[in-house]
């Protein structure tokens, strides 16, 4: 799934190889800018050509794809054997992981283009599964059925992915609020106005919410009193990129065209890593590296802890999706309608 749990925390387990080699590439009809997700030795990507697509994540060969009615941004959410993606057609999407039948659809009142994150129901026989729309509301769902549970209402557009944690989603919205939203009844626990737009997904660890927003802030937020940890301020540039972090550190991207690493106990600058074009990618942390794409058309591998470049691939096209990392292998989608894999050479 996006950002690899439902914390949305962007930590990968296993390793990479430190000099990677391009192992394949697919063709869509559009931009890739939904974040691939990886399950079972498939890989499952949304395109701005309008489908989802299944590949092998060996060869890459395409498996299966479905449709939809409109571009699909959100990054899909591999689950009991069903995939769910949202679509800017206004919907929500269920399709069986290995034949791409269609199990349901769930219309909301506007486009979808976070992605989908999900909990166990409050009896923990089922699965429920969330997402955020431009229609201002969060939608609840039961993941096999695709029936509401329940809905919340914002006040603006929900462009990121709620994150789960402890019975409780955390999310953000262009409304400029950060929201706890209490999971079994869809009751609001808190809310914290931060005073800007918040169109990234909030990562969630040890009770803190960490998020960019709009007007060039990045923060640390107590979830249980709702009060600000910390702020950190670099240049005048917004933060669109989703946080990774990790026991010690947290990394993003940014719009001022550069990789930011701050210390996770009190928001101080440990690194920044220049690129040529912002940086709306969300970074993951996979052992000591950090893996991001960029606007100025390369994949980063940088060294966790100095930002220091260990090794870069110059794709020639933006890359605005988020790199997903399973078997040693990393598979992102770039603005030229390709899904790149890179994994052990030979």
């Amino acid at each position: 799934m996006f950002r690899g749990n439902p914390a949305l925390t962007g930590v990968a387990t296993g390793s990479l190889p430190p000099k990677p080699a391009l192992r394949w590439t697919f063709k869509t009809g559009g931009a890739v800018r939904s974040s691939a997700a990886i399950a079972e030795g498939r890989v499952f990507v949304g395109s701005n050509d309008t489908n989802l697509y299944a590949l092998d994540l060996r060869s890459g060969a395409r498996l299966w794809t479905a449709g939809t009615g409109d571009v699909i941004e959100s990054s899909p959410l591999v689950l009991e054997g069903r995939v769910f993606a949202g679509s800017a057609d206004g919907a929500l999407y269920a399709w069986d992981a290995r034949t791409g039948r269609r199990l349901w659809r769930y219309e909301t009142g506007d486009k979808i283009l976070g992605a989908p994150n999900w909990v166990k129901s409050p009896d923990g026989r089922g699965a429920w599964v969330l997402v955020g729309s431009y229609d201002f509301k969060l939608h609840c769902l039961d993941a096999a059925t695709g029936r509401s549970n329940w809905v919340f209402e914002t006040g603006n557009y929900i462009n990121g992915t709620p994150a789960v944690a402890e019975g409780r989603a955390v999310f953000g919205g262009c409304d400029a609020v950060l929201r706890v939203i209490a999971l079994a009844d869809g009751r609001q626990v808190r809310e914290v106005d931060v005073g800007a737009y918040i169109a990234a997904s909030v990562a969630v660890a040890g009770h803190r919410a960490y998020f960019g927003h709009y007007e060039n802030q990045f923060l640390c937020v107590d979830l249980d009193g709702g009060t600000n940890v910390w702020t950190y301020k670099d240049r005048n540039f917004p933060y669109f990129s989703s946080p990774a972090v990790t026991e010690s550190r947290v990394v993003f991207g940014g719009r001022d065209k550069q990789v930011h690493c701050v210390n996770l106990a009190n928001g101080k600058s440990l690194w920044t890593f220049p690129t040529r074009g912002k940086v709306d990618s969300s970074p993951v942390v996979c052992g000591q590296t950090v893996i991001v794409g960029s606007d100025d058309g390369r994949l980063y591998f940088l060294a966790l802890d100095t930002g220091r470049e260990l090794w870069s691939y110059d794709i020639g096209q933006p890359i605005q999706s988020s790199p997903a990392v399973a078997d040693g292998r990393v598979v992102i989608g770039a603005d030229d309608g390709q899904v790149y894999c890179f994994g052990p050479p030979g």
